[in-house]
């Protein structure tokens, strides 16, 4: 997961990042130290929203197109 240098990258902290995402400071914290692998889909597509950042590029996985 890239999601604490594209964050750092934007120069955001966790908590103006948690608000632009509309979740939890602490989703946001916790996919950063590794205590949540799993975040939903949803919360993914929020953050990588407010990134400006597609998930692939905030996942580090290349989507497959069908």
């Amino acid at each position: 997961m890239n999601l604490k240098r594209l964050r750092e990258k934007k120069k955001l902290s966790q908590d103006r990042l948690a608000k632009l995402a509309d979740v939890a400071n602490n989703t946001i914290i916790k996919i950063e130290q590794g205590e949540n692998t799993n975040p939903t889909l949803a919360t993914l597509k929020k953050i990588a929203k407010a990134l400006g950042v597609g998930l692939d590029e905030l996942t580090g996985y290349q989507l497959r197109s069908k």
